[in-house]
């Protein structure tokens, strides 16, 4: 097939990750016949440098041309300045607005190697496999915000709104997603004090009892959820969940496999259109230093492969390969094991890139 990508390295490690996701990508293409377009485009602090702006109408137009859009990460200290109007973090919202990308796909599995990279204990890994789904576009992150002095000083708020709508897709989403997988869905919300969360709670059981009857459901308050994801986190299957929460649990979750640079995303409309990028931000502290695990973006590519263009095969193709660059201990420092080599960013993408052709070759003869 033929497909257009659109890809946004971004700032920090990220032009160096989503290079090793290109390699994977034309791998895949050797390897199994397709053609793929890719062009480059700026965003965040890059964008900022360039134009101004942090998510330039060149940018825009060019994703929604695409089939599918990798990101690599934006922000870095240089634009750090948390009062400065315009700042790299507004791409990234921007870019999901614009898009309507509304569901936010965040799978955490733990291969058998990397157990001894999380710092739970092992017994409470076996097992693990869960999906978040995160809402994307809505809740505070968007809501209006303000920051004003009285005569008691400066206060400041930021609006959660909610609207039956959003809350309705994305549960419908999580609930076909379960139902995918071993059937359960789990609500995560703060319905003990917020008024949106009440909403979520009372949307979500009812689509669940009109819809998904066949799943098995619960409800978990997001406290006690941050505390079973260490306790018990193979109990978990699909968690849907709004905007924030979505964020710092899943961030959270990204210790149960050991680092944040395993962990892929997939930020999903209503058509096949996606935006596919780790869930690490840019870490301009080893920037340029060939230390970036890239896995978590080559796995991304894979969720693309997957979610927008169909290609199932390629999609499984591109996982296997990152696992035998696990097993075989081609990995970066941060889940190289204490007697283990590091190997540098390019190394892990070239094993990567080589396995994907051989493991094509070798199901072909």
């Amino acid at each position: 097939m033929d497909a257009s990508i659109t890809v946004l390295p971004g700032d920090g490690i990220g032009p160096e990750v989503t290079a090793e996701a290109l390699k994977a990508l034309e791998a895949v293409g050797t390897a199994f016949g397709h053609a793929f377009e890719t062009r480059r485009a700026l965003i965040g602090g890059a964008a900022i440098d360039t134009s101004g702006q942090p998510l330039p109408d060149e940018t825009v137009r060019a994703c929604c041309e695409s089939d599918a859009v990798l990101l690599g990460a934006v922000g870095g200290p240089k634009w750090d300045d948390p009062n400065a109007k315009v700042r790299p973090e507004q791409g990234l919202l921007g870019i999901r607005k614009v898009l309507g990308l509304f569901a936010n796909l965040r799978p955490v599995t733990i291969h058998p190697r990397l157990i001894d990279a999380s710092p739970l204990r092992p017994e409470r890994l076996v097992g693990v496999d869960l999906l978040v789904v995160r809402e994307l576009t809505g809740g505070s992150y968007f809501g209006e915000k303000r920051r004003e002095r009285d005569a008691q000083g400066e206060w400041a708020s930021d609006l959660c709104i909610y609207h039956q709508h959003e809350i309705e897709r994305v549960v419908r989403v999580a609930g076909e997603l379960a139902r995918q997988r071993r059937g359960k869905l789990t609500l995560v919300d703060k319905a003990n004090v917020m008024e949106t969360s009440r909403l979520w709670r009372a949307i979500t059981t009812r689509i669940v009892g009109e819809e998904f009857g066949d799943l098995q459901f619960d409800v978990l308050l997001v406290d006690a959820c941050a505390m079973h994801l260490l306790r018990r986190p193979s109990d978990f299957d699909v968690i849907v969940t709004e905007n924030m929460f979505g964020d710092i649990l899943t961030d959270e979750a990204s210790m149960l496999a050991g680092s944040m640079g395993m962990l892929p995303s997939a930020s999903l409309g209503e058509g096949k259109l996606g935006l596919y990028e780790p869930i690490h931000g840019s870490a301009p502290d080893i920037a340029g230093q060939a230390q970036a695990n890239p896995l978590a973006t080559i796995l991304s590519l894979a969720m693309l492969l997957r979610h927008s263009l169909g290609l199932e095969g390629e999609a499984r193709a591109v996982e296997a390969a990152v696992a035998a660059a696990v097993e075989a201990g081609v990995v970066t420092a941060d889940i190289a094991a204490p007697q283990q080599p590091r190997h540098g960013t390019a190394a892990v993408g070239d094993f990567v890139a080589q396995q994907i052709r051989s493991t094509r070759a070798s199901s072909a003869s």
